[in-house]
C-alpha cells in the first residue's frame, strides 16, 4: 500500500525524488549502499533554500567497496557513477544510472560509460573535473513498469536499447537544426519542441504555421491521426516511421526526461569538464 501511495503522489506532483524512492523500495536497492560523505557546489548568492547545482556522494556498499555518484540539479533523474579516486585523484567513470517516472510507471536503466576524470575528496572540500571524453557504451541493466506490469531481463534490455536508439536519433536531429534557441530547463524544452514534433497533440494556436497543406495524407496510429505530409517535410527519413507509427509520441510521454538528457548531453559534458570545488555538508 505504501508503494502504491508513493506512485500516486508521483503522478500528481511529477516528483523525481518520489519515483527514485519508489523504484528503490520495489527492488531493495535503497539498502544496498550507504552514503558516507556528501559534497555540494556552494551557492554564490548564499541562499540555503536554493538547490546546489551539482553534488557528489561518496558511497560504500555491503562489501566495503567505495564509489562516487555525481548528480546535476537540472537532471535529477540521472546519476553518473564512478570508481573511488586513487591516491593521485584519478577515477574511472562506470555508468549513467537513470530512473525516470511518467504517468504510466517508470523506466530504469544503467548505461555503461567509458571515461576518466580527476576527483579529490577532502575532509571539508572536494574538487572535480572530467576534461576528457565521456563515451556511452551500452545499456547493461534495465527495468520498466507500465501500469501494473513490470518488465525485466532480456525483454526490458531490448525495449530500453531500442528506445535509446530512437531518442538519440531524435536528439541529434534536434541539435542539428540551426534555428533552435537556448533552452535552459526541461519545461522550456517541452514548450518549444512539442508543437514542432507533435503538432497534432497541441492546441491549434500553438501549431507551426502551414504545418498542414491541401494534399497531405493522414494515417491513424495510437488512436491519433498523423499528418504524414508534415512528417515528410519536417523529419529526416529515419525518423518518419517513428513519428507516423505513434512511437515518437510514446517516447515523449514515457521518457521526456531521458530525451532532455540526450538533447543536453554535449552541454552536460562541457559542464563536467570544468574544474569545480565543492563543500562537504555531511
Amino acid at each position: 500500500m505504501f508503494i502504491l501511495c508513493g506512485i500516486a503522489l508521483l503522478l500528481c506532483l511529477g516528483c523525481t525524488t518520489v519515483v527514485e524512492k519508489t523504484g528503490q523500495a520495489l527492488d531493495g536497492s535503497a539498502f544496498a549502499e550507504k552514503n558516507i560523505a556528501t559534497y555540494q557546489t556552494p551557492d554564490p548568492q548564499g541562499k540555503k533554500k536554493v538547490p546546489a547545482e551539482m553534488e557528489i556522494r561518496e558511497m560504500r556498499n555491503k562489501a566495503g567497496e567505495h564509489s562516487v555518484l555525481i548528480t546535476l540539479h537540472t537532471f535529477p533523474a540521472m546519476r553518473i557513477r564512478g570508481s573511488a579516486p586513487d591516491s593521485r585523484g584519478e577515477f574511472q567513470l562506470t555508468s549513467l544510472d537513470y530512473l525516470g517516472g511518467n504517468h504510466h510507471g517508470w523506466n530504469e536503466y544503467r548505461l555503461d560509460l567509458f571515461g576518466s576524470g580527476n576527483l579529490v575528496l577532502g575532509e571539508t572540500t572536494a574538487a572535480l573535473s572530467i576534461p576528457g571524453e565521456i563515451e556511452p557504451v551500452e545499456i547493461s541493466f534495465g527495468r520498466i513498469k507500465r501500469y501494473d506490469t513490470r518488465i525485466t531481463g532480456t525483454e526490458a534490455l531490448t525495449s530500453l536499447r531500442n528506445r535509446r536508439e530512437r531518442i538519440v536519433a531524435l536528439a541529434e536531429w534536434m541539435n542539428s537544426r540551426e534555428d533552435t534557441p537556448a533552452l535552459d530547463n526541461q519545461k522550456a524544452f517541452a514548450q518549444y519542441w512539442k508543437p514542432l514534433i507533435l503538432p497534432e497533440m497541441v492546441k491549434k494556436k500553438n501549431r507551426p504555421e502551414h504545418w498542414q497543406q491541401e494534399h497531405d495524407l493522414w494515417v491513424k496510429a495510437e488512436d491519433i491521426r498523423w499528418n504524414t505530409g508534415y512528417t515528410e517535410r519536417m523529419f529526416p527519413e529515419m525518423l518518419r516511421p517513428i513519428r507516423n507509427s505513434g512511437t515518437m509520441l510514446r517516447d515523449w510521454e514515457e521518457a521526456l526526461e531521458w530525451l532532455y538528457i540526450e538533447y543536453e548531453w554535449e552541454r552536460i559534458k562541457e559542464s563536467l569538464a570544468k574544474e569545480r570545488f565543492y563543500t562537504r555538508i555531511k
